[in-house]
């Protein structure tokens, strides 16, 4: 497959999984006769002005051409009367790319043909031209959209798996990892589950509406795949969900084992100004300068007062050891 970042190719697709290249600018609606015994697989790549040049020969209605080329997108099912418009995604796995910087597939699908089109490139997209190539291809145009929905499942639970691993290490080694770089970590795991959850979750209600639309030229084998990717979908979904309040549970307890650490210290602290308090108010008192100072003409008065003092730290200890202050 070409190396590109900006190509189209397209295939006839057989009923016994056998299929043909074909040139893209000869796939206009004009040659969907030869499609009797199969279906028609057009797909573009490029930027926004290339997707539209390409649309446009495909006799597709300026609404379906206008949201296959759409500058942003989120994933939805559009039905209409002829077949659906299909906006998905799949996860970034591009050399220096972020899996959650999620790359869009637009799809048009109806009976006898299917358009899809991207910017950038998608791996899944691969997955499935290799499917193609070998003679496994989907035999209907139901089916292509299944296994783009499960190919983009495929690609996506590896990068859940890994953020739950993550997790894992995380909770393993809290008690022996530095703080700082704990909460640092936890906060780009929780980035990532919610961006991947703000996508999949839209994801398996678009595939759900299409597969509840009833589209009569789509069979029961092909719903039935459908509906596997829904379920796929549906646990990447609540492993996400999981992984965002584990995440949660052990922010949560750092919170607490940190804000537990500042009360002891800060119990530290007021029982050592208890215990001074009464000596800095005696010592203070005894320091004023004014006539009638006990012990001030005595030669024993500063041996007096020191075991007054050390007296009352032995009241003060007793006092906060009956109080369970320490």
């Amino acid at each position: 497959m070409t190396t590109d970042q900006n190509f189209a190719f397209a295939y006839d697709i057989f009923k016994d999984g056998t299929s043909k290249k074909l040139d893209v600018n000869a796939t206009s609606a004009a040659d969907k006769a030869s499609s009797a015994q199969g279906f028609k697989w057009v797909h573009v790549q490029g930027n926004i002005d290339q997707l539209r040049s390409v649309l446009n020969e495909q006799d597709l209605d300026p609404l379906v051409v206008n949201a296959l080329s759409a500058e942003e997108t989120r994933p939805r099912c559009t039905p209409s009367e002829k077949g659906a418009i299909l906006i998905l995604r799949g996860v970034n796995l591009n050399e220096g790319a972020e899996p959650e910087d999620m790359i869009s597939i637009r799809i048009w699908v109806e009976q006898n043909r299917v358009i899809s089109c991207g910017i950038r490139r998608l791996k899944a997209i691969d997955d499935v031209v290799d499917m193609i190539t070998s003679g496994r291809a989907p035999k209907t145009s139901g089916d292509l959209v299944a296994v783009f929905a499960l190919r983009l499942a495929d690609r996506v639970e590896p990068v859940v798996a890994e953020l739950n691993e993550q997790v894992d290490g995380v909770e393993e080694n809290l008690a022996d990892a530095e703080m700082p770089a704990v909460r640092r970590h936890l906060a780009e795991i929780r980035r990532s589950s919610i961006i991947l959850r703000r996508y999949m979750f839209p994801q398996r209600d678009a595939l759900t509406t299409f597969e509840l639309e009833g589209f009569s030229w789509i069979s029961k084998l092909t719903l039935s795949h459908l509906r596997e990717a829904v379920e796929r979908v549906t646990r990447v979904c609540e492993e996400l969900d999981s992984i965002r309040d584990r995440a949660q549970i052990i922010h949560d307890q750092i919170l607490d084992e940190r804000a537990e650490f500042m009360n002891k210290q800060m119990l530290v602290l007021t029982i050592v100004a208890a215990f001074f308090l009464p000596v800095g108010f005696l010592t203070g008192l005894l320091g004023m300068n004014v006539g009638g100072v006990p012990l001030m003409d005595n030669p024993f008065g500063f041996a007096v007062v020191c075991g007054f003092i050390l007296f009352v730290f032995g009241i003060e200890y007793l006092i906060f050891k009956k109080l369970k202050l320490f």
